[in-house]
């Protein structure tokens, strides 16, 4: 489990590249073969991109509509591409939540800014 938002911010910008780059991918083959089904080494792949990514949005409201893929449905190409797509909207709202200018030393940082209330 990730602790502080800075954690957090680390992992995302680990993971978010990798998100980015493997939804582009299933949208390629989405447009080419949409029907076909999704191997299980590749499912298994892109859940454990997805359990790093849901560790940044865990305290996150978007993480009970967030699913993981599931191997005994084989899903296709345009199953994972719609869930794929749930993250990057979830990771982008994320770092728009809490990415913020500091108004300290004018720097971009990740900061808590979401109230709890």
């Amino acid at each position: 489990m990730i602790e502080s938002i800075e954690q957090k911010g680390e992992c995302y910008e680990t993971t978010m590249p990798l998100l980015k780059s493997m939804y582009h991918q299933f949208e390629e083959l989405t447009k080419k073969k949409q029907e076909a089904a999704v191997s299980k080494r590749k499912i298994a792949i892109v859940n454990r991109l997805l359990d790093k990514v849901r560790l940044v949005l865990d305290d996150e409201d978007s993480i009970e509509f967030l699913d993981l893929l599931d191997e005994n449905e084989i899903p296709q190409n345009s199953d994972v591409t719609l869930i794929l797509s749930q993250y990057v909207a979830a990771m982008a709202a994320f770092r728009k939540t809490y990415y913020k200018r500091d108004s300290s030393d004018n720097e971009y940082k990740w900061l808590i800014e979401k109230n709890d209330d």
